[in-house]
């Protein structure tokens, strides 16, 4: 069940006149977690859920599909046909005029943006005030508990022991003159989660040059590269431990499979670390002061450092991204390029810091995952602080 007193503290606070809540053939899984509805049957017709700053909850659901809110608190309302429909929810929303939905202006945080334009337009026909849930979503959605703090710590410890063999593993077999591929080392990775009680939606990335150069490269079984002497690996890993409500632990490492890291990849990774480092310590100073901090600022911290010198080009994705119960969670992302995520980052959330230079011949990341306290933040995990020489 959803805290709705502590919501409607918020909605107030924000002064919104509600939260509406809607779905059709489960398109928001940010509805189905903050309203604890779980497995809520077929959805084939839409329903909506509204949480009023004052006063009980009310829905509105379809006659044939009437127990699809039957697990949340409030008066309910029936409709039918598609002008019931319009007709119940004017209904629905009386007294309200400003509304928070799953709606992003200009789709600028897509994880936020999931009412269909069609569904916004007719809230705003019916004379009410659309805004975005965002900033709402984050602190019912984003915000972790103890539990979920240890459980993310749980798995991190596991993910980067799992890390550090799968770079002796590589080593081992290229030193036997048996390199495995990027899929096989894959596969291996995923057979040790299970092995330790680790789960994930998404397999990890082991990747060398040119492939590293790629911040979304995939190992597939047919046509990945050989693990070699003299390549670069970078292994991009996430999961969380396999129970409800866990939440990911999501680290980028490279090693190199020689006994001397070459200047021209040991040259980029020092800029990547300096960059990392500014922006974790941008987070520190902030947090220990009280200073209110952006994503996009925390992007900006980061990417000022590959700007000056002279890899502006080459940075080509956010610095970070939220960490939740999926890997890319809906908290505010470390965010200045692809969006100017101007959501604020709060107590008890959790993001990737994670700045990358991708060349045409190879790409190096240095990811880590930063936790925000009431007035610490802190790294969760192992910090990399030069290339692995895996073969020394």
């Amino acid at each position: 069940m959803p805290d709705i007193k502590a919501i409607q503290t918020e909605l107030r606070a924000s002064k919104t006149d509600g939260w509406l809540f809607y779905d059709h053939h489960h398109r928001d899984p940010i509805a189905v977690r903050i309203l604890g509805l779980g497995d809520n049957g077929m959805a084939t017709r839409r329903w909506f859920y509204f949480i009023p700053s004052r006063g009980e909850p009310r829905k509105l659901v379809h006659r044939i599909e009437q127990g699809a809110l039957d697990s949340l608190t409030g008066r309910k309302q029936v409709y039918a046909g598609w002008d019931e429909l319009h007709t119940q929810l004017r209904k629905l929303l009386s007294g309200a005029r400003k509304i928070a939905m799953q709606y992003s202006p200009e789709n600028n945080i897509p994880y936020i943006g999931l009412v269909d334009a069609g569904t916004v337009e007719l809230v705003r026909k019916l004379k009410k005030k659309v805004v975005t849930s965002a900033d709402l979503v984050q602190k019912f959605e984003a915000v972790w508990t103890p539990e979920q703090l240890a459980w993310h710590l749980e798995a991190g410890e596991i993910v980067d022991r799992i890390t550090s063999a799968a770079f002796e593993r590589a080593a081992a077999r290229v030193r036997e003159g048996q390199p495995l591929t990027e899929y096989e080392l894959q596969l291996w990775i995923l057979e040790r989660f299970r092995a330790n009680g680790l789960t994930t939606v998404d397999p990890p990335v082991a990747a060398v040059q040119p492939n590293n150069g790629n911040p979304h490269y995939e190992p597939k079984p047919n046509g990945s590269r050989p693990i070699r002497a003299g390549d670069l690996l970078l292994l991009d890993i996430w999961a969380k431990c396999d129970r409800p409500g866990s939440v990911y632990y999501d680290i980028t490492w490279v090693g190199y499979l020689g006994e001397r890291v070459p200047e021209a990849y040991a040259k980029i990774f020092r800029i990547v670390r300096q960059a990392r480092d500014r922006a974790i310590e941008f987070v520190r100073e902030a947090t220990a002061h009280g200073r209110t901090v952006h994503g996009w600022e925390v992007d900006r911290a980061a990417r000022e450092v590959i700007r000056k010198a002279g890899y502006a080009k080459y940075f080509v994705h956010r610095t970070g991204h939220s960490i939740g119960q999926d890997v890319h969670g809906n908290g505010a992302n470390m965010d200045g390029l692809e969006t100017r995520d101007d959501r604020k980052i709060v107590p008890r959330t959790c993001f990737s810091i994670e700045p990358g230079i991708y060349l045409p011949e190879f790409g190096i990341r240095s990811e880590v995952n930063v936790y925000v306290g009431e007035r610490e933040a802190r790294v969760t995990g192992a910090i990399q602080e030069e290339i692995l020489p895996l073969l020394g």
